[in-house]
């Protein structure tokens, strides 16, 4: 599945939410591709597991144990990257946290807690983006959205409405761009489920254990397109078939899809295994380090084939288009009569 991305050498990326999960898969690829990496979270000691990942595989690295819910200590560590790496080539905002509950059993706090992390947490680090990059007038930023952006679900309505918000802020800032003339550029990646240890420090008040919706995909596949959109920086990047799917159904039947979800969407948010306490990351880090993945490898998958598609569309194309020219050729050719080539020479 993976594919030869051109080298990162000498660029320079800051990855927010880089301790676990997408962030962590974020970190090391980039990592492995050259690039120096400025890694942000809460949680230091799987910071700096993550930093030795990346030199060890030859790279730079730079750790900020900080909240991205604090502006300040965002923009202090955007202008300390600058001080010693010279520029931000690549900003990429990850960090979040989440409530498994039902609207009526999220708190007040709750939902300002998600939206400060996950939706202001965004803003800060494109705002601190933003201060460098247009120095030099160019620049990118990735914002790792999610097919929740679009359709929300049941018992997830803080990270739902925190997803959305990141979409609005996104493309209103997208036509200032544009507006301006401005190189730097904008994209964002609508997610499907993954597997990331966030399951397992997510606050929770279901009956039974969070997980995500199947299919689930690895980190890596994640990773994978966040290079692609280095060298290929469209509008919007939708992973895997089920993005597709609820994006383009919820623009078709919104209705439906209510009623569906309020059918399935309980229990495919739900292990078979009783909830059990444990201690959640929504207002303070839980500590450790928990890698890149959850604990559902078992069910998870390691490509997506739309993504693959896309990123072999051209030779797709070419190879398709090739396909129905023979059939053509095939078509047109007397099945009782040797074929022949334009200069008349047959061929038994």
């Amino acid at each position: 599945m993976m594919s030869h991305h051109a080298s990162l050498a000498g660029k320079v990326a800051v990855v927010t939410g880089a301790s676990s999960g997408v962030g962590r898969a974020l970190a090391r690829a980039f990592g492995d591709r050259g690039a120096s990496v400025a890694l942000i979270a809460r949680t230091r000691d799987a910071l700096d597991a993550a930093a030795e990942e990346i030199v060890r595989a030859g790279g730079r690295a730079m750790v900020f144990p900080l909240d991205v819910s604090d502006a300040q200590a965002v923009e202090s560590a955007a202008d300390r990257v600058v001080a010693e790496w010279g520029c931000i080539d690549i900003w990429l905002n990850d960090a979040m946290v989440s409530v498994f509950a039902p609207v009526m059993d999220t708190r007040p706090e709750e939902y300002r807690r998600v939206m400060e992390v996950n939706y202001l947490g965004y803003v800060h680090g494109t705002l601190s983006a933003l201060k460098h990059m247009r120095a030099r007038n160019q620049g990118l930023i990735v914002q790792i959205g999610s097919a929740l952006a679009y359709r929300s679900i049941p018992l997830q309505s803080a990270y739902c409405a925190s997803k959305a918000a990141i979409r609005g802020f996104t493309d209103s800032l997208r036509s200032e761009l544009v507006h301006d003339g401005s190189r730097i550029r904008i994209v964002m990646l609508q997610l499907p489920a993954v597997n990331t240890p966030q399951f397992q420090v997510v606050r929770n008040r279901l009956p039974k254990h969070p997980q995500p919706v199947p299919p689930i995909y690895q980190p890596e596949v994640i990773a994978e397109a966040a290079l692609y959109a280095v060298e290929h920086p469209a509008r919007e990047l939708w992973i895997g078939w089920s993005t597709l799917k609820a994006i383009v159904g919820q623009r078709l039947f919104p209705g439906l899809l209510d009623r569906y979800l309020a059918r399935r969407a309980y229990d495919a948010q739900q292990t078979d295994a009783l909830r059990h306490a444990h201690a959640d990351n929504v207002d303070v880090p839980v500590p450790g380090d928990r890698g890149a993945h959850g604990e559902f490898d078992r069910w998870s998958r390691r490509g997506s084939t739309e993504l693959w598609l896309r990123m072999h569309r051209h030779a797709f194309a070419a190879a398709l288009f090739a396909m129905f020219i023979a059939v053509g050729i095939a078509a047109a050719v007397p099945q009782d009569s040797p074929a022949s080539d334009p200069y008349g020479i047959t061929f038994p």
